[in-house]
């Protein structure tokens, strides 16, 4: 047997830790993808049960809960006492309702894998946009009520049933009763990320009371102009200015989409981009605002689906589908921007 020297013995073991430090490094990127390191897997995870663990999370459902008296979840601001069967502009109550809670293939990758993403649908919807294609549910309130319990029970079967994560749909104006349901669930087994699946029509106060609490922000940026915004969604002038703060606070909290060794959404900003008609959302602006305020690296889903639906067709300058030269042109934008993470 050839004999090895101290010298090259302690130069080969070397070699060897510092190949295994750059592998482990490099696997933390992968063909673009961001995957979590081993620093944040040693946290409690997913992120709620940390401040389960650290007794916040009662805390939490309490001030969300005492914001019913005096409703000001969202920017609508309409400050009814939903505990007293008032509504305000959203017609939800301070008892939860849904329309339905399914395993859903329709979403993201990251976010479907091979079992699904467990969506629950929430009736109602405080923004109640012209062209809404869930209007059953979002703006006739389709739906039942159910109570924190049963909400919790249903994050269950869709955990049981394999779903990778439960997915919020339109959820602003329920929150406490989700994080209470949150909470419920956890001693049932509850151990998946959950996803804030929005319109973006979100208030910074109601945000910051999600933190730690929310695994995924998976929002949605409609407009940049505040006029075009007022005209398609019921007044909402101010969504551009609350939907940037809110797109800015879920990446502080979250940061970049990162993966598990699965190729599974873990943690991160998710954002979507619907393109309208006659550069109506401003495309370009949002992706501007992105590139500057977020990061390059943003995973995002510009999406080419719109279709006129609900009141639509009473306006004539959004009563057609995109043309294709108008999502390549939003394609041309990302790239001038420096976006590189773009949902295909």
């Amino acid at each position: 047997m050839k004999k090895i020297s101290r010298r090259n013995f302690l130069g080969e073991s070397l070699f060897l830790i510092s190949s295994v430090l750059f592998l482990s490094s490099s696997s933390l990127r992968l063909r673009g993808k961001t995957f979590l390191d081993n620093k944040e897997n040693s946290k409690e995870y997913p992120s709620y049960l940390e401040l389960e663990k650290k007794g916040t999370l009662s805390e939490r459902i309490e001030k969300l809960y005492s914001i019913y008296e005096s409703c000001h979840l969202c920017p609508r601001d309409c400050r009814v006492n939903r505990k007293e069967g008032q509504v305000g502009q959203c017609q939800g109550t301070s008892r939860v309702k849904i329309s339905s809670a399914i395993p859903s293939f329709d979403e993201e990758s990251p976010l479907v894998g091979k079992s699904g993403s467990g969506t629950i649908f929430f009736s109602n919807c405080g923004l109640r946009s012209v062209y809404s294609q869930d209007y059953k549910i979002s703006i006739e309130g389709e739906g039942i009520e159910i109570s924190d319990q049963r909400l919790a029970g249903e994050m269950i079967k869709l955990q049981k049933k394999g779903c990778h994560n439960i997915n919020l749909v339109t959820p602003t104006h329920y929150v406490p009763n989700i994080v209470s349901a949150i909470q419920k669930a956890i001693p049932l087994g509850l151990r998946i990320p959950i996803v804030y699946n929005t319109r973006g029509y979100e208030k910074q106060e109601t945000l910051q009371l999600l933190d730690g609490i929310i695994d995924i922000y998976l929002p949605e940026c409609k407009y940049m102009d505040s006029e075009q915004a007022g005209k398609y969604s019921a007044e909402a002038y101010n969504y551009p200015y609350h939907a940037k703060l809110a797109l800015k606070e879920m990446y502080r909290q979250v940061g970049d989409l990162k993966l598990d060794s699965g190729g599974i959404a873990a943690r991160g900003l998710i954002v979507r981009h619907l393109i309208l008609p006659n550069r109506i959302a401003g495309t370009e602006k949002f992706l501007k605002f992105v590139a500057g305020n977020l990061s390059k690296t943003t995973y995002i889903n510009i999406m080419n689906q719109y279709q006129p639906e609900y009141k639509a067709l009473e306006y004539p300058e959004i009563a057609r589908r995109i043309k294709r030269s108008e999502y390549a042109e939003a394609l041309k934008w990302a790239k001038k921007y420096g976006l590189t993470r773009l949902a295909r």
